[in-house]
Order: C-alpha cells, then sequence, then structure tokens
C-alpha cells in the first residue's frame, strides 16, 4: 500500500488516531484546531494535502456541535488545500438519534448532518454501528457503516460463560441481540419490552423471556445516561437473572450515567473507544474495546481500491 494518504485526527479522536497510525505504520498527520474565546473554531493543516486521499477521523460525541464543526472546518480547509478525495470516519455519528419526525414540527437532524459534510466537501463517510441505518440513506456520497458485533462477541466467548441469556434493551435491538445469541452459539434471547416517556427516559414494562437463574447480557448500540439501562437492569433482577453484563458500542455516558453504572448490580460494562472515555468516568468494570484495528484495515483496503465487503467479513461473526 502508497502512504500517499494523510490520516487527521480532531480533538474527539486523537488517541483513537494514534492507534490506527500504528497499525498502518504511519504518524498522524499535522492539524492544529484552535478555540478562540469567542467559541469560533479554526483548523489549519500543518504540512501539504495536494493530491492526497485525507482521511479525517473524528466522533461528533461531546461537545456534539463543536465536534461537528470542527470535522465541516477541516473539510474545508482540507479542499481548500487541493485534497485529492476527503473521507470523513465518524465512529460516534451525532445527531443519530433525530434520524425521524417523531412529531409533528420536529427537524431531521441527521439528514442535515449528512447534507452538512457532503456540501463542506466530503467523498466518503466511514461510520461505525449507526443508530439507525436508514441514515445511510441521507447520503449521496458512498458511506460505510462498519460495526463492533464481532469484537463484543469474541470478548465474550473468551470469558467462556454458561447458562447466559442475551437480552435486547427495546424491540427495536432485537436484530442486534439474535446476532449476539448467533455468536455465542445459539444461547437464548429475552427482550425488554418498555415505552419511551420523553428523551433519555423510559418505563421498562415486562420481559418477554425467561432469565430466571441464568446470567445475562444486554446488548445496545449506545449508553448515554444509563436511567433506561437501570430500570431494565432491576427488572431483570425481580426476574432471577444472576451475573448481569452491559454491552455497547458507543458509551456516550453523560450525567449520572458513571455512577448509575457503579451499581453492584452491574458485572462489567463492554465498550468500545469510539467515544474517548476520560479518567474521570474510568470504573474497573469498564472494560474498552478498540476499533482501531477495524478502521485501519478499512483505510487500507479503500486505499488498495479492494472490496469493502472483505473488511465487513473480516469483522463479522
Amino acid at each position: 500500500m502508497n502512504k500517499d494518504f494523510a490520516v487527521l485526527g480532531l480533538n474527539a479522536s486523537k488517541d483513537l488516531v494514534k492507534e490506527i497510525c500504528d497499525i498502518l505504520d504511519c504518524e498522524p498527520f499535522p492539524c492544529v484546531v484552535k478555540h478562540f474565546a469567542d467559541g469560533e473554531i479554526m483548523v489549519e493543516i500543518g504540512a501539504t494535502v495536494r493530491g492526497k486521499h485525507v482521511y479525517i477521523v473524528q466522533s461528533t460525541c461531546n461537545p456534539v456541535s463543536s465536534n461537528l464543526m470542527e470535522t465541516l472546518i477541516c473539510i474545508d480547509a482540507c479542499k481548500r488545500a487541493s485534497a485529492g478525495e476527503i473521507t470523513v470516519i465518524t465512529p460516534y455519528f451525532g445527531y443519530a438519534r433525530q434520524d425521524r419526525k417523531a412529531a409533528p414540527r420536529q427537524p431531521i437532524t441527521a439528514k442535515l448532518v449528512a447534507s452538512l459534510l457532503e456540501t463542506a466537501g466530503a467523498n466518503r463517510v466511514v461510520t461505525v454501528d449507526l443508530h439507525a441505518a436508514q441514515i445511510q440513506g441521507f447520503f449521496n456520497i458512498p458511506i460505510d457503516d462498519m460495526t463492533a458485533s464481532s469484537m463484543i462477541s469474541q470478548y465474550f466467548r473468551s470469558k467462556q460463560l454458561e447458562n447466559v441469556t442475551v437480552v435486547s434493551p427495546d424491540h427495536g435491538g432485537v436484530v442486534r441481540a439474535r446476532k449476539l445469541c448467533d455468536a455465542l452459539g445459539g444461547v437464548p434471547l429475552a427482550i425488554i419490552d418498555k415505552r419511551r416517556l420523553r428523551p433519555n427516559e423510559a418505563q421498562a414494562m415486562n420481559i418477554i423471556g425467561e432469565v430466571k437463574g441464568t446470567d445475562v447480557i444486554i446488548i445496545d448500540d449506545m449508553c448515554d445516561t444509563a436511567g433506561t439501562l437501570m430500570a431494565g437492569i432491576q427488572l431483570l433482577k425481580d426476574e432471577g437473572a444472576k451475573d448481569i453484563y452491559f454491552a455497547c458500542t458507543h458509551g456516550i455516558f453523560s450525567g449520572p450515567a458513571i455512577e448509575r453504572l457503579s451499581n453492584p448490580m452491574i458485572k462489567e460494562v463492554v465498550i468500545t473507544n469510539t467515544i474517548p472515555l476520560p479518567e474521570e468516568k474510568k470504573l474497573d468494570k469498564i472494560t474498552v474495546l478498540s476499533i482501531a484495528p477495524m478502521l485501519a484495515k478499512t483505510i487500507e483496503y479503500i486505499e488498495t481500491k479492494k472490496s469493502m465487503s472483505i473488511v465487513y467479513e473480516m469483522f463479522q461473526d
């Protein structure tokens, strides 16, 4: 693979980019992000990108709008510096929960973000476990939505748990949970039946399936405040579940999430590094799996113009 490409890490993904570049045997491309006193952002590329394929890596996590603006401004800087092609790698795609009009006069902000990335000059987008698969249809440029499901299932296989049930925290996550069931050898599936009252708040109603006397793995795509999660865990405990593990791709962990996850009802929390986990939020029970090998392989296959379906297969169970 020739090295006529550049991998830039913006503020939310610098550590991840260092891991990716170590695998690709290259250095993170020099890039300085400045935040002025009034809140304005300026991005300066530290070396020529003329004719290069530039990979901009940035999760649009908290602060979501600031990280999104960094991404858009960086795309513009690269385009004006005559980059040959610009691929935006957004491990965590912010605003993905606003993928439809849930009520009259609401925006579809995920579509707006897709349009902004395209208008700024992105030629391709790479994401990881989009909250809603239909967001791929919001783009008019190529998009590859990778998945961390394989590394999560491999991790739990290595634990050799016996008598385990996989639990989907809602009806929308059943497909994801069923994949984990299959990866663990066809273990049983249960579903938490709930209704959402308002953002970050839902009421767990009952359990569909049997969890009594079994260890439980709850699998989801993200965890924000963990309020809904804890309500579900209490319900599982009331139904006789033993050790409870929670796994998700995106550990957002807003507000009281870490305090809630400290609850002894949860034995272990497994996440990936799509979103950086600051020191003050680290717990002994939180295990972080790295998506760097998958993203490095994605860059390699894009650069060598090989079929991305091969990468999908590498990281599927």
